[in-house]
């Protein structure tokens, strides 16, 4: 008896697709658009389910018996999709074999702490918000690098999700993003360089990130910095000072903070600094690791976006002199 149901449902529903009118129709939604999530592994009966249950008013039956009679049952998939006003069973059905997905994006940006990664993801809309409570290092612990820093570990890109995407998983793909591009440059690093590791190298890359936006001047500035490790001078980079500082900067940094030790103060220590102080982008680790030649040991900004190079203290001072009164306008 229930063979003979499903035969002769199944051949109702294919006389009508042939026919082109309930395939065509407008699906009845009891709102303007409604999000529909199929969990992985959904039988072909439940995705009929979940639908109707999103607010899609059709009886799972004949949803149902629709996939099965297309011939894309099979083809179905797992995802978050959304439905608007005019969607018909077709557009619904293509949705779902193609894996049409209603996706969102959240983007990281070249230069952004750690902090403000985990702001920008708690912002984003359709993200299961799973990490709120976890602290920095249970973070890392749970993508699978307990004990490591998480400043600077993160590749700042666009990514896409769909609804319901575990902030953890966004994370993830970030973290594997930035490991491929790190290895891709230390993999292509000169042989000149004063950075002996990996982790140096993306140390390097997030203070040239930081120092200048101006593409034309990275490879230089990390020459700077490669010049003064050679000669084991300090770094002495204002970003390094301001990250070591955290919440007690206030936009101005003054001389007292560059006196104020602590282990980011490039001024009052020398080499490296213990951790990134950003996500540096793949500009950024490229010149950390293939610098430009120069013998320059000093850089001002010019006030244009773009620096002065000097190979002496007495040509830095006369530039940083030059510069800085045309910056206040005498």
């Amino acid at each position: 008896m229930k063979r003979i149901f499903w035969t002769v449902l199944s051949l109702m529903l294919l006389l009508t697709a042939v026919s082109g009118w309930w395939v065509l129709q407008p699906l009845s939604l009891k709102s303007s658009t409604i999000d529909l999530s199929i969990e992985p592994q959904t039988p072909v009966r439940g995705i009929a389910q979940a639908v109707a249950d999103a607010g899609v008013e059709a009886q799972p039956l004949v949803l149902y018996a629709f996939f099965r009679v297309s011939g894309q049952s099979r083809k179905l998939r797992a995802g978050s999709y959304e439905l608007n006003e005019g969607n018909t069973p077709l557009d619904l059905l293509r949705k779902l074999s193609r894996g049409e997905e209603s996706l969102k994006a959240v983007s990281l940006i070249d230069g952004w702490t750690f902090r403000q990664f985990r702001a920008a993801l708690n912002k984003a809309e359709g993200l299961k918000h799973d990490t709120k409570d976890l602290s920095d290092e249970q973070i890392m612990a749970q993508l699978g690098m307990p004990g490591v820093a998480p400043e600077g570990r993160f590749f700042p890109d666009t990514y896409t999700y769909g609804k319901g995407t575990s902030e953890l998983r966004v994370m993830q793909r970030a973290a594997n993003a930035m490991t491929k591009q790190l290895a891709a440059a230390w993999g292509q690093r000169h042989s000149d360089i004063q950075i002996k590791t990996i982790d140096e190298a993306l140390i390097l890359a997030s203070i040239v990130e930081k120092e200048t936006g101006r593409e034309s001047d990275r490879t230089t500035i990390s020459r700077v910095f490669h010049n003064r490790l050679a000669v084991d001078m300090p770094l002495q980079t204002d970003p390094t000072v301001i990250y070591g500082m955290f919440d007690n900067f206030d936009g101005n940094l003054r001389r007292a903070d560059l006196r104020a030790d602590h282990p980011w103060n490039t001024y009052t220590r020398k080499g490296l600094p213990p951790t990134p102080i950003a996500m540096p982008g793949r500009n950024a680790l490229k010149a950390a690791v293939q610098p430009a030649p120069s013998n320059a040991l000093y850089f001002v900004a010019k006030g244009d976006g773009t620096s002065h190079f000097s190979a002496t203290l007495e040509e830095h001072n006369a530039a940083v002199n030059r510069y800085q009164r045309k910056a206040a306008g005498q």
